[in-house]
């Protein structure tokens, strides 16, 4: 092994640059090189990429985004436009791969370890922290320290007018940010898809939450349960008769996405691309990197397939008892 294909792939995070350094500059002490693939599997097909060496990858650690950049590429489904993604590595001299993405990038990965003689690495990124066999993902630290930090602010405003907020944060089908967010700002109530309160209950702590004498609440609300203007209409309306007052709402969006990433970002970043290279130096073949028990382990690239991680539900009784 002399040369190793790298890309990002999927949506951007947080921690992906430090990813790319730490696989480069370990990859360089072994004496490898590396061909960076623009945009994904966009770059396989189309065969783009430059060189990175040593020097290259310096004063990215600190960066958002990705210097490789990123995209979705439908053509990658089909069997022939993976061949020719094959082709082009296999005349690069390139017979491993590794690719820092998700379960659906793990997914296109696998299929070009299972189709061809091609060794394929994941490295496990996404800022929903919900990739199956693995405690941890490159980006969600920041992730969860980008909404904590807007809802702190937002928390000024709604204390200030004695309102109440919905604010709502990523997470499609996962509710570890907005899990992990309400028990950082110690938000009234959050709402995740894996475990939502039926909206009486809803209703019934906001309720709860005035008679206490708080005139004013933060309920963080994950993106995949529904949306946080359709919420707060519903509530407006029925609880317009509560002395309750006008709830407003907040969406994040994507800025929880971008920005520097955190110290433990970089750092876990760092380990997952060093941990990756030299399991490739030892002869390990298509494997995933892990974060398990505190430690950073190689597992079967395939081991994620159909599974979706949930949080645990002691976090959840956590949170709701140090709510209200």
């Amino acid at each position: 092994m002399k040369r190793i294909g790298l890309l990002t792939s999927g949506g951007d995070c947080p921690g992906l640059n430090a990813c790319i350094r730490a696989v480069v500059r370990t990859a360089s002490f072994y004496s490898l090189e590396v061909y960076g693939f623009k945009r994904g599997f966009k770059g396989l097909i189309d065969n783009d990429y430059s060189v990175l060496d040593y020097k290259s990858v310096a004063g990215i650690l600190q960066k958002g985004g990705t210097v490789l950049l990123t995209a979705r590429e439908p053509r990658f489904k089909d069997y022939n436009f993976r061949k020719l993604a094959y082709e082009n590595l296999k005349n690069l001299g390139i017979d491993s791969l590794i690719v820092i993405g998700g379960n659906g990038s793990f997914q296109g990965a696998n299929l070009l370890a299972s189709e061809f003689d091609l060794n394929v690495v994941g490295i496990p990124k996404t800022i929903d922290n919900d990739i199956y066999g693995t405690e941890y993902a490159i980006g969600f630290d920041t992730a969860v320290n980008n909404a904590m930090d807007a809802i702190d602010k937002i928390k000024d405003t709604t204390v200030s007018h004695e309102r109440i907020f919905i604010v709502e944060v990523m997470g499609r089908d996962s509710g570890f940010i907005a899990l992990e967010v309400g028990i950082a700002t110690g938000a009234e109530i959050t709402i995740i898809p894996e475990y939502p309160f039926p909206l009486h209950v809803i209703e019934e702590k906001i309720v709860k939450s005035k008679d206490m004498g708080k005139n004013f609440a933060i309920i963080v609300l994950a993106e995949g349960v529904t949306s946080a203007k359709q919420l707060s209409e519903i509530l407006n309306e029925r609880l317009k008769d509560k002395g309750i007052g006008d709830i407003r709402y907040s969406v994040l969006g994507y800025i929880q996405r971008g920005g520097s990433p955190t110290a433990y970002d970089r750092i876990m970043a760092s380990r997952f691309g060093y941990f990756a290279v030299k399991k490739l130096v030892e002869g390990e073949r298509n494997f995933m990197v892990a974060f398990e028990n505190g430690m950073i382990v190689s597992k079967p690239l395939g081991i994620s397939f159909g599974k979706v991680r949930i949080p645990d539900i002691e976090e959840y009784q956590l949170n709701n008892i140090l709510s209200l």
